[in-house]
């Protein structure tokens, strides 16, 4: 607890900026038209794509041996970069659905 603790008093900056930046992603995503959803889905897929590649260098690079901080950030953006992809995927699967014609 106390290394935890020591952690978030050594690295206070940068959690209050992931934490700020959480908040306006949620905000600025919010207000987003319909109409724009589905280019900014494959921008957004597209970024993922990067964090999953340096998710995958960074766990490549990480001590494997011992619990270390760049394992855990590599693993954490490995999982939530695919979970982005993947989603964004199938959103825009299901959108573009909708513009095809339908069969009778």
């Amino acid at each position: 607890m106390e290394q935890a603790l020591t952690l978030f008093f050594e690295y206070k900056e940068e959690i209050f900026i992931i934490a700020l930046s959480i908040f306006l992603g949620i905000e600025v995503i919010s207000h987003v038209p319909a109409v724009l959803h589905t280019p900014l889905m494959s921008g957004a897929n597209a970024i993922s794509g990067v964090i999953i590649i340096g998710g995958i260098i960074l766990v490549g690079h990480a001590d494997l041996t011992s619990f270390s901080v760049n394992l855990v950030l590599g693993i954490l953006a490995l999982i939530f970069g695919t979970l982005n992809v993947v989603g964004g995927f199938a959103i825009t699967d299901r959108m573009l659905e909708m513009f095809k014609k339908k069969k009778k």
